[in-house]
């Protein structure tokens, strides 16, 4: 869940899948033997997910060791129309139009292109990760509380597909009761660390043309940029 290879930066495959499992775990239909107070509580999330057209969302990712102390800390922004999607970074771009992968990295002056295959086992593809939770899941509510001041339900999820196999034990989801939005997504790793997204905000439906999740090398070869093509 939290690693794949499309990129060459392993932090940076981390943040990704991450941010990806964050925005798109509502939209997946939930089995049928999960717990019924969290597949509800699931079930609106994915229904509201999916009257949005397009969706924005500023977040913040903070990384904790096992002991509680930050290691790390940095912002994120990702917009999403269908399948499309461009994910900002420190330093870095990510940019798919749903036939190619395109990776700016600002401090390396270089952009890498590969094949978007959603087939793939390490592919970047909201689908798949809808996928992923239908079939790899168990889903229990654990409680309700304030996440800074909004209502959430808090579920608890476990994987059920080659568990001893994960590097994490526990995703625990924090839901705005009232929007009906993931407000927060928590990462319990069993080495005792963990790995909090959090949305600062969320906007939806905004008119997104097509042209802003292509790249146009030649731009950025005009720029100095190195453009490294593995199509």
């Amino acid at each position: 869940m939290l690693h794949f290879n499309i990129y060459k930066n392993k932090e940076m495959n981390k943040t990704i899948k991450a941010t990806l499992l964050f925005l798109f775990v509502g939209a997946v239909a939930f089995a049928q033997d999960q717990d019924p107070k969290a597949k509800a509580i699931l079930d609106d999330v994915s229904k509201t997910t999916k009257a949005y057209k397009t969706i924005t969302t500023e977040y913040t990712q903070t990384v904790k060791n096992k002991d509680g102390k930050q290691t790390d800390a940095q912002s994120g922004k990702i917009e999403v129309k269908g399948s499309k999607f461009k994910l900002y970074l420190k330093g870095n771009t990510i940019v798919s139009d749903n036939k190619s992968v395109w990776t700016i990295n600002d401090d390396a002056k270089e952009v890498s292109i590969k094949n978007y295959e959603p087939s793939a086992d390490d592919a970047m593809d909201p689908t798949k990760i809808f996928t992923m939770y239908e079939n790899g899941f168990k889903y229990r509510y654990d409680k309700d509380e304030k996440v800074n001041g909004t209502n959430v339900s808090v579920i608890n999820l476990s994987p059920s597909v080659k568990p001893e196999k994960k590097k994490y034990h526990t995703v625990k989801l924090y839901v705005d009761k009232v929007k009906k939005q993931v407000k927060m997504m928590k990462i319990m790793m069993k080495d005792q660390s963990s790995q909090t997204i959090e949305v600062k905000k969320m906007t939806t439906n905004t008119e997104f043309s097509d042209t802003m999740f292509i790249v146009d090398t030649n731009a950025y070869k005009a720029k100095g940029y190195e453009i490294i093509d593995e199509r």
